[in-house]
């Protein structure tokens, strides 16, 4: 949290941080910018394995966070609660009060995902300790312009899902480092994971992005991207593979994974970087189609970007950060910013909407402006 420090003399404010994934939980308590206190884990898949739905988790993480708070003899007393984002219904980006139409929507999330827990469970500690809750910028912020929603085929529209949440931190944390605001530029965000989305950010709005969820877009360690639709029509009806299988090649099992048997990125970088063939040219063809992606969204900004921001953990790759810069060094300057970052972004808007730099929006007030 290196941008929007509070000044000194300032009011400290004590932040606690939930952040549930697939298979951990990572909390962690900041005072103002500052982390005082990490702690998470891996839970046991056997353990997981009890639960059909990610809401069955509940007691079960919430009783992970108390025991690691007590453990470290500390007491639920906190300014600011904020937990990841859920599965949501599309809205604009920002940070969220929860309020009880968010956790109903969290409840009944059309998508079963696990970060569907994260504002429940901050808004149960903060009632303890009589702060507010928060979420900010969830996958499903939709902020798309009109003509970026459009397929050609009408009965498909073009989804928003991707990561905001560490995009627009980034963004906004690169911006106030060199003196501008984030509502003031435009920029190219790609953030390089387990998927890959790369965002056109302008004038504080993400207008088009690829679904780096569902298959579109670049290819990436896990996930297949934009796919010959004719040739995937083939594969589906050929009768050698279930409807489940074909979700898997595109979201789990596509990608590098598909190719090498690995998502591990460090091997896969390192054998790429020591030669080895033909893990080289399928690591080299997937930061192609970052390239190019990254190429579309200079175009949806009429070439006005003022960076091209890199974060991710594959941005901790030297040998990809080096490639990919070759192919695009040319449209702005590349600016690499490595690491999920994920409970470090939820620290930062939790801590600029306490001290008034980001405007705390209430859930379900006013119904997402597909125009934008």
């Amino acid at each position: 949290m290196t941008a929007d420090k509070v000044r000194e003399g300032q009011k400290k404010y004590r932040i606690l941080v939930i952040n549930p994934g697939a298979t951990s939980t990572k909390l962690a308590i900041y005072e103002n910018e500052k982390a005082v206190w990490m702690s998470g884990a891996h839970h046991p898949t056997a353990e997981l394995a009890a639960f059909h739905h990610s809401m069955e988790q509940h007691d079960y993480r919430m009783a992970f966070i108390r025991k690691r708070l007590a453990d470290s003899n500390i007491d639920v007393r906190f300014d600011a609660v904020i937990g990841r984002g859920g599965l949501l219904r599309p809205l604009p980006g920002g940070v969220y009060r929860v309020n009880d139409k968010l956790k109903h929507d969290l409840i009944n999330a059309e998508m079963d995902h696990v970060c569907n827990l994260g504002g429940l469970l901050a808004d149960e500690l903060a009632r303890e300790c009589g702060c507010p809750a928060f979420i900010a910028d969830p996958v499903v912020v939709d902020e798309m312009q009109e003509v970026a929603r459009y397929t050609g085929i009408p009965d498909i529209r073009r989804k928003s899902v991707f990561h905001a949440l560490n995009s627009k931190a980034m963004a906004r944390q690169y911006v106030a480092s060199v003196g501008l605001k984030y509502e003031d530029v435009s920029l190219i965000v790609a953030h390089m994971g387990g998927g890959i989305s790369v965002s056109a950010h302008r004038k504080g709005r993400v207008i088009d992005v690829n679904n780096a969820l569902d298959g579109e877009g670049p290819f990436s360690t896990e996930r297949a991207g934009t796919l010959p639709a004719g040739q995937l029509v083939d594969l589906c009806f050929s009768g050698e593979y279930s409807i489940k299988q074909i979700k898997k090649m595109i979201h789990g099992r596509g990608g590098l994974t598909a190719y090498t048997g690995t998502n591990d990125m460090i091997t896969i970088a390192r054998d790429a970087e020591e030669g080895d063939e033909p893990t080289r040219t399928v690591l080299d063809a997937m930061l192609y189609t970052v390239a190019k992606q990254i190429g579309a969204m200079h175009v949806s900004l009429h070439g006005e970007e003022h960076a091209i921001i890199v974060t991710g953990g594959i941005a901790h790759s030297s040998y990809c950060m080096e490639r990919l810069r070759r192919q695009i060094d040319f449209l702005a300057p590349m600016v690499v910013m490595p690491g999920e970052n994920e409970v470090n972004s939820l620290a930062y808007n939790a801590l600029c909407a306490l001290t008034g730099k980001m405007e705390v929006k209430e859930y379900g007030a006013v119904e997402p402006d597909k125009t934008y």
